[in-house]
Formats: C-alpha cells, sequence, structure tokens
C-alpha cells in the first residue's frame, strides 16, 4: 500500500481541484485568474525590490496557488463537520469574526494552515460562517430556516467514512485522499435546484437575502474563490475591461508603500437561474450570491498596530469636509487618516507595529560559514544596520471582520439591517464548532519569536 499522504499533498489536490470546479461554474473566474497572473508578472518586474523580498521570504513559490475560498453554513453540526473535513487537510480554525456589527447575520472563522512550512506548501483558506438564527426577528420564519436546515444533509457518505478513516489511521493513502477530493467537492458544488418553495425563499430572502442563501439549497456552495495580487489598485481599474463590473471601494487600508493587513475588490455577484421545489421544468427563479474576489496581502500587525489600524479605521468612516466645506470622500477621508500610519518598514518595525521574521541575510550566512561570530554589542539592530540579519514582513493570513462584511454587503444588494448591533458570541461558536479557535495574534508573534530564537542559535553557535 502506498504511504500516507501528507496534508499539505491534500490541501494542495483539494485546492486545485476547487479551482476547476468554480472555474466551470462561474467562467469569469477564469478571465479573474488570468488577469491577476497578468498584474502580478507586470508588478514583479516593474519592482524588483518587491521581487527580492518575496524571494527571500519564500512567498513566490505560493503566490501563483493562493486562493481563498468561503462558504455559509446554517447549523453547529454542520460546522463541526467542516471542522474535521478541513482537518484532514491540515487546516485549523484561526480567529473568531463576528459580521453581525456591520449588519450580516453570521459570525465566522478561517480554516487554514497555521506552521510556517504548511502555508509555504499551500495556504489555501476558507473563511466559513455559521447563520445566527436567533438573529432573524419573526419566531415562525426562524423555526421554519431550522426545521428546512435540519432536513438536508450537506456531505456524502462516503466523504464521513475517510474522515473517520483520517481520524483513525493518521491521514490518508494516496487512492483515500483522491477519494476524499471527490466526495468533499460535493459539499462546495453549486446546485440550482433549491430545496425549498418558491414563496418560503421570498419570505426568508425579504429577512435577509443571506439567510436564504444559506437555508434554500442543498449545500454550502462556494460563494467565491479569491486569488491574490500585488497589485489591487491596477487589478481594480483593470477589471472593466475584462466584463467586470467592480464595486466601487477597495476595502480595507488604502494604497501605500509597505502593505498593510488586507486590501479585498470583487465584481458584483451573478444572477444564477434557480428552479424552486413547487415550480416545473422550464419554470425558473433567480438567485445572487456568487461573486468573484481579489486580495492583496500585507503585513500582519502586532496589537498595538492593530489598534491603530482601528482607530484610523473608524476616524476615516466620519464624515468630514474640506477647508471649503465640501463634503470628503470616503476614499479622500482613508488617506487622510491613515497619514498617520507609518509607511516604512523601518518604522514599523522599530515602533512595533507589525511582525516580522529575522533570519541571516547572504553576507550573516557567508559569516557564519567562515565561523565568525557576531560582535554581541548592539545586538539585533547593529546585525540589521551591518547587513548581517534581515529583517522580513510577516504575510497577513487572515481576514479583517468589517472589509468581508463590505464585501458581503456588496453582494447582496447593499442592504443595511441595523437590528443586527452587535452580537458576539465567541463562546457558543466555539461550542458549536466543537473546538477553540487559534488567536492569530499569537500565531504572528510564536513566528517572530521563534526566528529570533532560531537566529540567535546559528549566531551564538
Amino acid at each position: 500500500m502506498s504511504p500516507i499522504l501528507s496534508r499539505d499533498e491534500i490541501r494542495t489536490r483539494f485546492s486545485r481541484a476547487m479551482s476547476d470546479m468554480y472555474r466551470n461554474e462561474v467562467p469569469q473566474y477564469g478571465q479573474l485568474l488570468e488577469l491577476v497572473a497578468d498584474i502580478n508578472q507586470r508588478t514583479l518586474q516593474a519592482r524588483p525590490a518587491l521581487h527580492a523580498q518575496m524571494q527571500a521570504g519564500r512567498e513566490l513559490e505560493r503566490l501563483g496557488v493562493e486562493r481563498h475560498g468561503a462558504i455559509r453554513v446554517g447549523t453547529a453540526a454542520e460546522l463541526s463537520m467542516l471542522r474535521r473535513l478541513f482537518a484532514v487537510m491540515g487546516m485549523e480554525p484561526v480567529g473568531y469574526y463576528d459580521l453581525s456589527v456591520a449588519g450580516v447575520p453570521v459570525h465566522s472563522t478561517a480554516f487554514r494552515p497555521v506552521s510556517e512550512a504548511a502555508l509555504r506548501a499551500n495556504p489555501f483558506r476558507v473563511f466559513t460562517s455559521l447563520l445566527r438564527l436567533e438573529l432573524i426577528a419573526d419566531p415562525a420564519l426562524q423555526d421554519r430556516a431550522r426545521a428546512i436546515l435540519g432536513a438536508r444533509s450537506i456531505f456524502t457518505p462516503h466523504v464521513l467514512e475517510l474522515i473517520a478513516k483520517a481520524e483513525s489511521a493518521g491521514g490518508l493513502h494516496e487512492a483515500e485522499a483522491d477519494a476524499f477530493v471527490k466526495e468533499a467537492l460535493e459539499t462546495f458544488r453549486w446546485h440550482c435546484e433549491s430545496t425549498v418553495d418558491a414563496a418560503t425563499y421570498a419570505s426568508l430572502h425579504q429577512a435577509h437575502r443571506l439567510i436564504a442563501d444559506v437555508v434554500c439549497f442543498k449545500g454550502p456552495h462556494i460563494n467565491h474563490l479569491t486569488p491574490r495580487t500585488l497589485d489591487i489598485d491596477a487589478a481594480q481599474a483593470a477589471m472593466p475591461a475584462h466584463g467586470m463590473h467592480a464595486k466601487e471601494e477597495i476595502e480595507g487600508p488604502p494604497a501605500r508603500a509597505c502593505p498593510i493587513l488586507l486590501r479585498q475588490t470583487s465584481f458584483k455577484a451573478l444572477e444564477e437561474a434557480v428552479r424552486f421545489a413547487d415550480q416545473g421544468r422550464g419554470e425558473a427563479g433567480s438567485h445572487t450570491a456568487r461573486f468573484g474576489e481579489i486580495e492583496q496581502r500585507g503585513v500582519a500587525l502586532t496589537p498595538e498596530g492593530r489598534a491603530l489600524y482601528d482607530r484610523l479605521l473608524a476616524q476615516a468612516r466620519e464624515p468630514r469636509e474640506d477647508t471649503h466645506g465640501r463634503a470628503l470622500s470616503y476614499g479622500q477621508r482613508l488617506h487622510a487618516a491613515f497619514a498617520d500610519f507609518p509607511d516604512d518598514w523601518q518604522a514599523l518595525r522599530r515602533q512595533k507595529l507589525a511582525f516580522f521574521r529575522y533570519v541571516l541575510s547572504p553576507a550573516g550566512e557567508q559569516q557564519i560559514e567562515a565561523r565568525s561570530r557576531f560582535a554581541s554589542a548592539g545586538g539585533l539592530e547593529q546585525w540589521i544596520e551591518e547587513g548581517l540579519v534581515s529583517a522580513e514582513p510577516i504575510t497577513y493570513e487572515d481576514f479583517l471582520p468589517v472589509s468581508a462584511a463590505g464585501i458581503f454587503q456588496s453582494n447582496l444588494g447593499g442592504e443595511t439591517h441595523k437590528q443586527y448591533a452587535a452580537h458576539a458570541a465567541r463562546q457558543a461558536f466555539e461550542a458549536d464548532l466543537g473546538a477553540s479557535v487559534h488567536d492569530e495574534m499569537a500565531l504572528y508573534a510564536a513566528a517572530q519569536q521563534q526566528s529570533m530564537e532560531l537566529l540567535l542559535s546559528r549566531v551564538q553557535g
């Protein structure tokens, strides 16, 4: 029998299969990949320093395969089983996101690899949201939605068997892994047949479009699959020429010389034909939920950096006027507010606003190979100034709740639902998940600390 396949390899096979499936379901996704690949190539050619930085951080290899998907489930049982399914691929829940604060009745986590080696192999992520049925105002409609969700099964019997096998045997052999990928894809596939009648769909749709999207179908169809670009402003400008109706504003921080956190944009959701349970052949309604998205990732921020980011973002969201009494656009307010956020790698590092990985530079490696030790006086700062140590920005691997909600809302008709003021419920979410979520800040801090320890062990011999 073949050896057990690594979780990284299973994750790579699954992400490729999902990309192929989504390309068939949403043809514009193929155009999106071509657009992003072209922009990335041109950006790396035009910015040799960025190319060198990504090469040093071993990020070039992952760039072309990097994707994140997004799904929405309706019950605790579905969420808990997804946790077990993703674990087969080495993906763990990271972070808790309350989107109810922005009028979206879900809370979420991101399943992703957590070790540096696994992230380099394939940083595939799936942003996974659980519907908050308790936020449906109508008790009768809430009960109806709960009954509909309770009657469905979103996993094939065979994938459940393979998940159990992976858990008991410590993994899957190659043939089992291929079967797992094939069976797991069925959970994420689009089905144009609704499980409810048109009237039920309409009532849930009226409560919130996202509620209808989660409740009224056979499973949690993947609603977008996002490639990573190195220049999201160029991608945003190029989308209309490729027949993509881009949203007006890019979510997240403004364009910067030293990118931070995450910037996202998307094209308008598709209107897809749906046949409801009470419709005959030839009849069809429509449903709008799935869309195309592009992201640009920057450096992960420390708690101090994140506090500054959140403060400046809140400031940018407040209406302001210029000196002539004219209202400033959101983009103008955003750029003005973030003038107070340092845009220099050295400043970000010295002010402890961002996380960095410390590694020997080529000059440092040569000195170590010559069995020469670094002078201890001055320590890390001196080594960096002398070019013996490089400080590499640690890529932000996670998400921003305000940006995620903004993307959701722009593809759900732009509605706002003020009744969802704020309903963070991390403990309840983790109980439904069947596990605690990782603290993303702790993961970045650990990566930085581990790099420091490895550096010192090599320098001190």
